[in-house]
């Protein structure tokens, strides 16, 4: 099965407003998001990652990440390793203040020159990792870069349509009692499945349905026919791939 190209890399930055380095932290990452690599990257909302955001929990799983934090407690870091998968790279602001002798920055609202100077360098290394990032091929299924000897020798864009946000997470849309919904993530999950040898099974499909919950939450009266939907989806991708494979 071709691993999907990779279109963007999300980035997750400090939340904290009570240090002068929170706020540098999210002025690098609106730096790198809409000035510096507006094409190549994806917000994800810390707060809203927490709380459970589906299509955020979904796109840092699958996809690299970039976290910027503002202290050594590392939230944003650890909230994504957490919930989703390690984060490809981390940028810590008082760990550059300390690598580059710089002096500290003072105020949380409205930060002084030596913080704008900061943001703007945590933002030039910031968008440095994205261009490396993208000049590597990432495993979504790995959750770690491909070797080279291990990249595949064809790849192709999904077939699926994507998420509005434009992250390039694929999505499924299936019919339950008559409603047509979408679901993030669902082609990944499958190819996960398929490529571990999990066959279609009343285990596996209980395995297949918590993971499909960890991105995406579905109505108690809807279970039933999504359960029902979703284990035929995955027998017919299933049989897709054993017979492309021989």
């Amino acid at each position: 099965m071709p691993e999907l190209k990779q279109k963007k890399v999300g980035i997750v930055s400090c939340s904290g407003e009570e240090l002068p380095e929170g706020t540098v932290s999210r002025l690098a990452a609106l730096k790198v998001l809409e000035e510096l690599r507006p094409g190549e990257t994806v917000t994800i909302c810390l707060p809203l990652f927490l709380a459970g955001g589906e299509g955020d929990r979904a796109f840092a799983k699958f996809y690299p990440t970039i976290a910027i934090d503002g202290c050594d407690k590392r939230c944003a870091y650890r909230a994504t390793e957490k919930y989703s998968n390690t984060p490809a790279a981390g940028i810590v602001i008082t760990d550059l203040i300390k690598e580059h002798g710089l002096p500290v920055p003072t105020g949380c609202r409205r930060l002084d020159q030596n913080g704008l100077a900061l943001a703007e360098l945590a933002a030039a290394l910031a968008a440095e990792q994205v261009d490396a990032l993208l000049g590597k091929q990432w495993s979504s299924r790995q959750g770690q870069f491909l070797q080279s000897e291990d990249r595949p020798q064809q790849s192709q864009e999904p077939i699926q349509a994507t998420c509005s946000c434009g992250s390039g997470i694929p999505v499924q849309k299936l019919m339950l009692d008559g409603q047509e919904v979408t679901f993030i993530a669902l082609p990944l999950i499958f190819q996960q499945f398929a490529e571990n040898q999990k066959a279609p099974s009343a285990q596996v499909l209980d395995e297949l349905m918590n993971t499909v919950k960890l991105y995406n939450s579905l109505f108690p009266e809807l279970e039933k026919s999504a359960r029902a939907e979703i284990a035929n989806a995955y027998q017919i991708y299933w049989n897709a791939e054993r017979c492309q494979n021989g």
